[in-house]
């Protein structure tokens, strides 16, 4: 095996460039496979942290009318729930209301927290009193769409618990920024205290968060949304585009792999004195099958190595500096940042090598399997049958 080993090295030196173009390829198939899967597993881990820091929490309960796509059921969907009951869960009142920015008439979501909750990252503790106004809190892309900056006032109009039409005026008192959007698009947040008082809905909730591991699932009128489910969303679209990501490095591959399978193929054919010298000294079939086999699996050994040179600096700093995609993630509707920081876990480097490893082993063997039907007589003459 070692004497394979070293006559497979010798011959892959001696081919030069040719054998550093398969090298090349093979390289860059197998860096496009690991970036693009950290790409991705990146990205996964950034929504799903974001989407529960700012919107999930741990699991949820939903009132009994309450449908997330249904904003008719909002006017309904909130119930009274037991403060003793409910520990470890941070309630959340939402109603429909308008605003009048700039003489302009916009729909919005009403929403209220705790100004002491910590299940969520937005920011109700920073609302402080304002004198006339309500103060509120939003994003910075609701802040856009409405033309809004700190101090503005604006005109806010709701329904209260009797379904009359009510207005104030609220202040914009904090805008944050979050890559979930559907915590910020058409958003107002005030202190659940303030959305208490105006809507007369005291000690009612539309959801109750999770802001720790919660065991309790079974609450009369409230319905059990798991945070798996709630997450569902973000992995149904990762795995889309694991798909699409799938279709493009295995054409990668199988590119490369061609070029290995044609140098092996010219190989077989163009050394046959070689091979038959090889048997003449004692080899048997078995073992120059072998030696072809290993030179094959090489070209991606040699590649494993220059994809360290190369891809161990570029994949740090990527993981350490992201991938900046600007205001391209804007409006995406998901838990996607304008940087994305890549995620190059051991089992993905492992599991991409293997794969390289492997398939170039494979179609390595295939050519090299001829050999094995070598009659030894013709082979000492240089020729196959």
């Amino acid at each position: 095996m070692k004497l394979s080993f070293q006559l497979a090295y010798r011959n892959l030196i001696g081919a030069g460039l040719r054998t550093w173009l398969n090298v090349g390829i093979l390289t860059f198939t197998f860096l496009v496979i690991i970036f693009y899967n950290g790409l991705l597993d990146g990205w996964n881990q950034q929504a799903k942290r974001d989407a529960i820091n700012w919107e999930f929490g741990y699991g949820q309960f939903h009132h009994k009318f309450y449908e997330p796509y249904n904003p008719f059921t909002l006017q309904d969907a909130h119930g009274k729930f037991n403060v003793k009951e409910t520990k470890g869960l941070t309630p959340l009142l939402i109603r429909q209301a308008s605003i009048y920015p700039n003489g302009r008439m916009l729909s919005i979501t009403l929403k209220g927290l705790p100004k002491n909750q910590r299940a969520l990252k937005i920011p109700i503790g920073n609302l402080g009193k304002h004198l006339g106004a309500i103060p509120v809190a939003i994003g910075k892309r609701m802040a856009n769409a409405a033309n809004l900056s700190i101090g503005d006032e604006i005109t806010l109009r709701w329904r209260d618990k009797n379904g009359t039409f009510d207005a104030t005026n609220v202040v914009v008192a904090t805008i944050f920024n979050t890559t979930i959007s559907t915590v910020d698009q058409g958003q107002i947040w005030m202190t659940l205290e303030d959305l208490w008082r105006i809507t007369g809905l005291k000690n009612e909730a539309t959801i109750l968060i999770a802001d720790t591991q919660f065991k309790d699932t079974e609450f009369e009128d409230w319905k059990y949304i798991s945070q798996d489910k709630l997450l569902k969303n973000i992995n149904d679209i990762i795995e889309v585009e694991r798909a699409s990501a799938r279709i493009v490095y295995f054409m990668l591959l199988a590119i490369a792999l061609l070029a290995i399978f044609d140098t092996q193929v010219l190989s077989v054919f163009r050394r046959q004195k070689e091979i038959g010298t090889y048997i003449a000294l004692g080899m048997t079939r078995t073992q120059v099958t072998g030696l072809f086999t290993i030179e094959g699996s090489m070209y991606s050994l040699f590649s494993m190595l220059v994809g360290a040179i190369i891809g161990v600096p570029l994949f740090w700093y990527l993981a350490d500096k992201g991938i900046s995609f600007g205001s391209v993630t804007a409006d995406m509707g998901i838990g996607l940042g304008d940087r994305i920081y890549p995620s190059f876990s051991p089992e993905l480097l492992i599991s991409s090598a293997l794969v390289v490893i492997i398939s170039a082993t494979i179609v390595s063997f295939v050519p090299a399997h001829k050999i094995a039907n070598m009659n030894p007589v013709t082979a000492l003459k240089g020729k196959l049958q």
